[in-house]
C-alpha cells in the first residue's frame, strides 16, 4: 500500500529554516552591536586618557616655562652682575694709574730743564704742556716719554720760542697716547 503523508514537513522545515535563520541574523546583529559598543567603549577611554595625558602636559608645561622665565631672569642678573664686576675691576686696575703715571713722569723729567706747566688726560690722550731751556731739552723729554711703559706715542703738537724774565725759552705742548691698566 502507498502511504501519503498529508503532514505540511516541507512548511514545517522551511518554517524552521527561517526561525533559524532569523535567530541567526538576530544573534550576528546583537553582536555586531555588541562589538561596536566595545569598540565605542575603547576609543572613548583612549580619548579621555589623551585628554587628561594632554592636561596634565599642559600644566607640566606651564611649569616649565615658569622655570624657564626664572632661569632668563637669572641669566639676566648674572650678566648685569659680570658687566658690574668688569666695572668694579677696571676702576680698581686703573684707581692707581694716575699715581703712578705722575711719578713716572715726574722721575724722567731733567731737574731745572723742563718745567711742566700742565697735564691733561682725557679718555686715551694725555697732553703735556710745559716750558723748557731749548728744544733739544724737548726732544731729550720726548725720547724719556716714548720708553715709558704707560706710554703708546708722543707727538710734539707746539713747539714755539718764549721770552721769560728776558731769557728765551722753549715753550711746547706734546700730546701722549696712553695704554691703561698697566
Amino acid at each position: 500500500m502507498i502511504k501519503i503523508n498529508l503532514l505540511p514537513y516541507r512548511e514545517k522545515a522551511k518554517k524552521e529554516n527561517l526561525q533559524r535563520q532569523i535567530v541567526i541574523l538576530a544573534g550576528t546583529l546583537v553582536l555586531f552591536l555588541l562589538i561596536l559598543l566595545g569598540v565605542h567603549l575603547y576609543f572613548t577611554m583612549s580619548v579621555s586618557g589623551l585628554e587628561t595625558k594632554i592636561k596634565e602636559a599642559d600644566a607640566q608645561l606651564i611649569v616649565l616655562n615658569k622655570k624657564v622665565g626664572d632661569v632668563e631672569g637669572f641669566k639676566r642678573d648674572k650678566k648685569e652682575l659680570e658687566q658690574k664686576l668688569g666695572v668694579i675691576k677696571s676702576l680698581e686696575g686703573n684707581r692707581l694709574f694716575p699715581v703712578r703715571m705722575l711719578d713716572e713722569i715726574n722721575r724722567i723729567i731733567p731737574a731745572r730743564d723742563i718745567w711742566l706747566e700742565k697735564i691733561l688726560e682725557n679718555g686715551p690722550e694725555l697732553r703735556i704742556e710745559g716750558i723748557a731751556r731749548d728744544s733739544i731739552t724737548v726732544a731729550g723729554f720726548m725720547k724719556s716719554l716714548e720708553k715709558v711703559e704707560f706710554i703708546r706715542s708722543v707727538d710734539l703738537v707746539v713747539s714755539k720760542e718764549k721770552e721769560v724774565s728776558g731769557v728765551k725759552l722753549q715753550q711746547f705742548i706734546l700730546n701722549c697716547g696712553i695704554k691703561r691698566g698697566m
